[in-house]
């Protein structure tokens, strides 16, 4: 019985709370992104320039207008990056995307 009385006194609590009036100062949500046809907001995807010369190609990747990597596959060698971590504009360079960070993969136990 405690229960029962306990719910309906929170059910009209609930319903006291959700019967306020809006306040008078609301605004309408503005409209949802506009997709291309594939289903893709073209603004959230890098832009990426690529600039050929003779002896290495440079890849540049942009979001939102600002360069934040730069790729450059030298005619030999391996490729590097240069990247922009803090947004300030310093790029510092990194061989491979690899963070080098490698969680143990030990076993302890199979079944």
């Amino acid at each position: 019985m405690r229960l029962f009385t306990a719910l309906f006194l929170s059910s009209l609590c609930w319903t006291a709370y959700a019967a306020q009036p809006l306040p008078p100062d609301l605004q309408p949500l503005p409209p949802p992104p506009h997709l291309d046809s594939k289903g893709q907001d073209n603004d959230l995807e890098p832009q990426v320039t690529i600039t050929k010369e003779k002896d290495m190609t440079i890849e540049e990747y942009r979001s939102g207008g600002k360069l934040y990597m730069i790729k450059i596959t030298p005619k030999v060698g391996p490729p590097y990056y240069m990247v922009d971590d803090q947004g300030d504009g310093k790029f510092s360079r990194q061989d491979s995307q690899d963070s080098g960070l490698r969680p143990p993969r030990w076993i302890i136990h199979r079944f």
